[in-house]
Formats: structure tokens, sequence, C-alpha cells
């Protein structure tokens, strides 16, 4: 599977595509985090503007591998694809930076580790969906 062009470049995308959706809205709409939030705001644009920059990166080789990939591949692989790279980015993003080095917290607040752990809920029930995609593609190839 992952030396399937389409599945890795399904995967790359949907990692880029969950990075966007996370900045779009907790770091811009929502003004909740940023990337290094002990910094004054112009550290926290300029950390944020290089996570946007490794975001569209990853959905961009993602994208290239995906015009590279076998013609006639499942969209299941495609769609298990996108749903376990977005999965992996968020739980990994969460338990890195929430957890570990608490460089932000998915917001701001005196009780932040309910939208923590709620992210991280989201970043697994993703897994699992993708995971179920990609079961129902290999009976259907077979």
């Amino acid at each position: 599977m992952w030396r399937n062009k389409s599945f890795l470049g399904a995967f790359l995308t949907g990692m880029g595509i969950v990075g966007m959706l996370d900045g779009i809205f907790f770091h811009q709409i929502l003004q909740w985090h940023s990337v290094f939030m002990e910094t004054d705001r112009t550290g926290q644009i300029q950390s944020d503007g290089w996570f946007h920059l490794f975001v569209t990166a990853l959905s961009f080789t993602g994208a290239f591998l995906l015009r590279s990939g076998e013609p006639g591949d499942s969209p299941r692989l495609f769609w298990g694809g996108i749903l376990l790279g977005a999965g992996l980015f968020n739980l990994a993003e969460g338990a890195v930076d929430h957890h570990m080095l608490r460089i932000h917290y998915v917001r701001l607040v005196a009780d932040h580790f309910i939208y923590d752990i709620t992210y991280d809920l989201f970043a697994v029930l993703l897994l699992i969906a993708g995971g179920m995609v990609l079961r129902r593609a290999r009976t259907f190839a077979r």
C-alpha cells in the first residue's frame, strides 16, 4: 500500500489539507492559537506562515504523486489515504505540540485539556474511518 503512488499521494494530500484547515479555522478565523504562542504577535504570524508553507508543500507533493499514480486505482484507496493522512497529522500534531512540547493548545483557556482531547479524539476517528475505507478497498480488489 505504501509503495502505491496513488495511496501515498492521497495520504500526503490529506495531511496537507487538514493542516490547512487547522490553520484557517484555529489560527485565522477563530484565532484560538498560533504555532508558537510564547512570542510576540509578529513571531506568532511568522510561525503560522512557516506552518502554512509546510502543509502547502505536503499538498503539492501529494498532488504530484497522485498525478503519477496508477490510473485504475480505487477511489476508496484515495479516500482512505486522505483520511489516514489527516488523522495521523492531527494525532501527531496534538501529541507533540499540545501534550509533549506544549507550544500551544487548541484553545488557550484555563481548561484547555478538553479542547486538546477532543482534537485528539477527532484524529482517532479520522484514522478509524480511513482504516475502514481501506479495508473495503481491499475487499473489493479481491
